[in-house]
């Protein structure tokens, strides 16, 4: 800004320095080039204000990274695909549990709960290209309906989506405004409709107090002198508002809205829980559901929904969700076989499993159990009889820990409340049986509570609650298989930072996802079928996927998909400096999976699918 000032001040006086050499003309001259050295500067300063407090964030790749991907896209497609990751689709998407409604029936109460945007029409011009699901909506829909609206596509009719809009224009008011600096993931939360919380907080203006307006700015990682990224701010620190201060410039382009204080500057920093700025004026205007309608809908991404319909599981199947936390593909795999089948979910993570509990019960599935397994080893190894080890059956080689008897089955999944030591259930060798009301707690048990409530539950402890481990599935023991693999989430929305992400990790990513689909193919039946996705635009975790798949099993072939909307995948290969080559789909192929691109009109995530159908393994 001071560089552009003094550009114009030196312009300024050349101007002058011509002026004829008459009084009156010199006294009419200075007077109109102060006047226009005013008003340029207030144009300056407002177009420089109006720079900086806006949001037009620039997501930075590593250098090999952006080259990559510049080959498979081409520069102008992956430009495209880069801008709309850094910001959120302008819908939300909610999937209905058939089992205990209808579209309908949630439209309906949905539309009472959920108006239209007050500043739909303060959009930011240039970004309001037509959703081609929108568009047939607003050709055969209920006007009155407002933002809520049902999903036309074929076999989607259990969709529902509730529009949202954005970019906005915040006004942040004429002069510097107080402000907090939020971390880079609960800025992503914010702009996909959420608040701001305490813990995602980094600094804050001095002399804030509750109730002040104050804008809302994102601190992305920067890369340090070791290498290493961080927010490269402690946590608490005081922004000075102004130009000498050190977060001043990187913040620029980087608001997403403005809100109200619900904490003084020192509130704000003396709890560690609780609701921090409560959002108003907001970049994009997307709708809330946290606690609405439980157990009726599920928020659930477009390209992961049509994923679990592309299974296209039977009732009384018997289908394996590899990899299956938090349970969203999970429950609406069970409820499109309408809870009648058997539906095996697993996870390497103990909390990860109660969370597929949790969800199972809140929408009221029965056919779901869930196990803690790690994917790399769902198929059992035979033990020293020569039998195979399978966690579903009961036989005298199951090995599964923590059973318990099928009529506590409710309690063993349930996550345990915390309650004083004499009220406390105890689990003792599977069954339920309540503390002696005159028992007390032993000192080693009142200390681990003490840890426990001091240092949190630990990485690899549990809530509360109990899970069933596997030691794996026997071959060909599944109808179906779907394997959403653990990758590098490039397709997640929205995204401001992409830094960390190398060539040599999404390599790792690749290595890793070949051999969950190598566990894949030896659990499915022949005759069965295998989706594969993932929520990735690295064609190295999909299309080359599908490559080795093919390639290594013969008795594998590409199957159609139904519903189909996503775009074609990628034809070709992409070789590396270091001679690497990846080999992608060949010609004839590309329209039998589905690539949802961010930045196509569907405005959806990141994402792929690929469905195999499975023959003989004879041959």
């Amino acid at each position: 800004m001071k560089k552009g000032r003094d550009l114009f001040f030196l312009t300024t006086c050349r101007t002058l320095h011509k002026t004829p050499n008459s009084s009156n003309s010199n006294i009419l001259s200075n007077s109109i080039t102060a006047a226009t050295f005013h008003e340029t500067m207030q144009t300056s300063d407002h177009d420089s204000s109006s720079q900086r407090y806006s949001f037009n964030p620039t997501l930075n790749w590593n250098p090999q990274l952006h080259n990559y991907f510049t080959k498979a896209y081409g520069s102008d497609r992956f430009s495209r695909i880069s801008s709309a990751l850094t910001r959120p689709s302008r819908y939300s998407c909610i999937r209905v549990n058939t089992l205990r409604s209808n579209s309908d029936a949630v439209i309906e109460k949905l539309s009472l709960l959920v108006k239209k945007s007050s500043n739909a029409d303060d959009c930011e011009d240039g970004d309001d290209a037509v959703n081609p699901l929108k568009e047939c909506l607003d050709s055969d829909s209920d006007s009155d309906s407002g933002p809520v609206f049902k999903c036309r596509i074929p076999g989607l009719d259990y969709v529902v989506f509730v529009w949202g809009s954005g970019p906005h224009r915040v006004d942040y008011g004429n002069v510097a405004p107080k402000e907090v600096i939020v971390s880079r993931k609960c800025a992503e939360a914010v702009l996909r409709g959420a608040q701001v919380y305490v813990p995602g907080i980094l600094a804050c203006s001095a002399h804030v107090e509750k109730g002040d307006t104050i804008a809302v700015s994102v601190s992305v990682e920067q890369k340090g002198s070791d290498g290493s990224w961080s927010a490269g701010m402690t946590r608490g620190i005081v922004l000075q508002g102004s130009e000498t201060d050190p977060y001043y410039i990187e913040r620029n382009g980087l608001y997403i809205g403005q809100g109200t204080a619900m904490l003084s500057r020192a509130g704000m920093f003396r709890v560690t829980q609780g609701l921090g700025v409560d959002m108003k004026d907001r970049v994009y205007e997307l709708h809330s559901f946290y606690n609405v309608l439980e157990g009726e809908i599920f928020l659930q991404n477009l390209p992961s929904i049509i994923a679990a319909h592309a299974l296209d599981p039977q009732m009384g199947e018997r289908i394996l969700d590899m990899c299956a936390a938090p349970g969203g593909k999970t429950t609406a795999i069970a409820i499109l076989m309408k809870d009648k089948g058997e539906v095996i979910a697993t996870d390497r993570s103990h909390n990860k499993v109660l969370d597929i509990h949790k969800l199972a019960a809140e929408l009221g599935l029965s056919c779901i159990k869930a196990f803690k397994l790690d994917a790399l080893k769902s198929v059992s190894r035979r033990n020293d009889n020569d039998t195979f080890i399978d966690a579903c059956h009961n036989n005298a080689t199951n090995d599964v820990k923590n059973q318990v008897p099928s009529n506590l089955q409710v309690e063993r999944i349930s996550p345990l409340v915390t309650q004083s030591f004499k009220t406390e259930t105890l689990e003792e060798n599977g069954k339920g049986n309540k503390a002696h009301e005159g028992a007390y707690p032993s000192k080693a048990e009142i200390r681990k509570s003490m840890r426990k409530a001091r240092n949190g539950p630990g990485r690899h402890q549990s809530g509360g609650g109990r899970v069933d481990s596997s030691k794996g599935f026997d071959p060909d023991s599944f109808d179906r298989v779907l394997l959403d693999a653990p990758c590098s989430a490039l397709g997640l929305r929205p995204r401001l930072f992409a830094g960390e992400d190398t060539i040599e990790s999404l390599r790792s990513h690749a290595k890793y996802q070949r051999r969950m689909f190598d566990q894949a193919v030896q659990l499915v039946r022949p005759g069965g079928v295998i989706v594969y996705s993932t929520c990735t635009i690295n064609p190295g975790e999909n299309e080359a996927l599908v490559r080795y798949a093919l390639d290594k099993y013969k008795y594998l072939s590409l199957a159609p998909q139904h519903p189909k909307i996503g775009g074609p995948g990628l034809v070709g290969n992409c070789e590396f400096p270091d001679g690497y080559v990846d080999e992608w789909l060949r010609p004839g192929e590309e329209n039998l999976v589905q690539r949802f691109d961010p930045s196509s009109p569907l405005d959806t995530i990141g994402f792929f699918i690929a469905k195999f159908a499975v023959g003989s393994k004879d041959t």
